[in-house]
């Protein structure tokens, strides 16, 4: 099976892509299945109603089996980008399995709530393992990811849960 790692953030300086390969390095591991980094800023995807679909887009999330969300805390909220992007496309979303994977001052925990709560209007069933980075103790100067070995153990966690439920779901799908 086929799993996007999708990076949400889109400003300067985000931090997201350092978690995003932390993430592919350890569930590279899975024999048999692809992980692959799906960055939201190299869609450059316009506002809902403001301009046509990037249909680009849309194709990458249908060819996926499962997401990864790399979900980053911005005033207690998920990024603009990332909602947006999650808004972007519709179907292609539907009865897959996602894995959310958050960091913040507070591990990012308020932002990955907000989006269960869309992945779920999605039709996308989130695993409840929900590995979460701290700015404080998880980064070097809050811009250089350096997470603790025992964090590797919540990401398997994650990953296990992430493949048992898009198996289950693909033949949904079929």
């Amino acid at each position: 099976m086929k799993f996007g790692i999708i990076l949400g953030s889109t400003r300067e300086g985000r931090v997201s892509p350092q978690v995003g390969e932390y993430i592919k390095k350890v569930a590279s591991a899975r024999e048999g299945h692809e992980f692959e980094i799906v960055d939201v800023k190299e869609y450059n995807l316009p506002f809902m109603g403001t301009a046509t679909p990037n249909l680009a887009w849309n194709e990458k999330i249908n060819e996926l089996d499962g997401y990864i969300f790399i979900v980053q805390e911005y005033n207690h909220a998920m990024a603009a980008s990332l909602k947006n992007a999650l808004d972007s496309a519709r179907e292609e979303w539907f009865n897959k399995a996602a894995g959310i994977v958050s960091y913040g001052s507070g591990g990012g925990i308020r932002a990955a709530e907000q989006v269960r709560l869309v992945l779920a209007e999605q039709k996308v069933a989130d695993v409840r393992t929900n590995p979460a980075f701290n700015l404080f103790t998880d980064f070097e100067n809050f811009s250089d990811f350096k997470p603790g070995d025992h964090m590797d153990a919540g990401v398997n966690d994650m990953l296990d849960e992430l493949l048992l439920w898009s198996q289950a779901l693909k033949g949904i799908r079929a």
